[in-house]
């Protein structure tokens, strides 16, 4: 403890992100090191597991020194390590959980495994100090879009998943074929503010009656299916427009049935978490619908939208309180489930 106050050291490393940080009582964040591949990966138009892995080796150890460094503590003082154990890459979470075990083991610090999903989740702890459960909370990331009910702090039910490409998936898969490149996301949501989102009528997927799932893999065909009519025609295309009628139509989607699950759940609170949680019509959108409805949104700060261990510090914390400590069998698992 450093002046009264439960320290933990937490550590990120699910995908290409290498992050690091240190949070007094789960909530506030004394530092939040990212070392990012963006880069490295860019090159080759996603991310490279084995590449990624690669970078996770070269850079933990310093991350985890500077994040100690800009919080000015030591390991003496530090009560608990957090660590993201899935879902994720395998080769990136092992270097993680290798890390966070060795620490664990040489400086006698109790251990915890998070589910990077409640990391995502409990960032919105950690910019909204008086929030608290119950609440409904939507997941929507590179590899998850998810509907959420949380019910506690380490207790919650999925209401609705996807069925196919995850929306970030989707975004970056749609940006490769329109020429944007990687990563797809901001790119598409950047050049959609310059297009008509009315231009291409582009189907909204809502499946079944009732179901809350998410399907985004025959959205992504349409749009390369009406990329190769237009340039089989020898029609010029407007990517601005492409990218702006793609992503209203993941987005309308997205806010109706968000809508839909809180109009089931009767829940008033909504929490937004991932790192499509950036996308700039994805939080007009439902800060509109919200408001109408008379629900509370909760949206972090694009820094805590991104893959980042201070969520994951917070996630731990809770989880701690509640379980106490995992034993240094702690493995990585890449498809655990929320």
């Amino acid at each position: 403890m450093k002046d009264g106050k439960f320290l933990t050291l937490a550590i990120e490393s699910s995908c290409d992100e290498t992050s690091a940080a240190v949070l007094a009582e789960g909530r506030t964040v004394l530092s939040n090191v990212i070392s990012s591949q963006i880069a490295v990966h860019t090159a080759f138009g996603g991310v490279v597991p084995e590449i990624a892995s690669r970078h996770h080796l070269q850079n933990m150890n310093g991350v985890v020194k500077q994040a100690m460094e800009e919080a000015e503590v030591s390991f003496s003082e530090i009560d608990l390590i957090g660590v993201t154990n899935g879902p994720g890459l395998i080769g990136a979470l092992l270097m993680g959980v290798a890390t966070a075990k060795a620490l664990s083991f040489a400086r006698g610090i109790p251990l915890v495994g998070v589910n990077h999903m409640h990391g995502h989740i409990s960032a919105n702890f950690i910019a909204y100090p008086e929030l608290e459960p119950p609440f409904l909370c939507l997941i929507v990331s590179g590899g998850h879009t998810n509907l959420v009910q949380m019910t506690d702090y380490n207790q919650c039910r999925v209401l609705g998943s996807t069925r196919d490409d995850a929306v970030g998936e989707a975004y970056d898969k749609v940006a490769r074929v329109i020429g944007l490149g990687y990563p797809g996301g901001p790119k598409i949501d950047k050049i959609a503010a310059e297009g008509n989102p009315d231009a291409i009528a582009f189907k909204r997927v809502y499946l079944e009656k009732g179901s809350l799932d998410f399907s985004f893999s025959g959205l992504k065909t349409a749009v390369l299916n009406y990329l190769n009519t237009e340039r089989q025609a020898g029609r010029s295309i407007n990517t601005a427009d492409v990218a702006a009628s793609f992503q209203a139509a993941v987005v309308d989607v997205i806010v109706d049935k968000s809508m839909e699950a809180a109009e089931m759940t009767g829940q008033s609170k909504l929490v937004l978490a991932g790192g499509v949680a950036a996308n700039s019509r994805l939080r007009r959108d439902l800060q509109r619908e919200c408001s109408l409805r008379g629900i509370d949104l909760y949206v972090p700060q694009p820094i805590l939208c991104t893959d980042n261990a201070a969520m994951i510090g917070c996630a731990a914390y809770y989880k701690y309180k509640a379980f106490g400590p995992d034993d240094l069998y702690l493995d990585a698992y890449p498809d655990l489930a929320i």
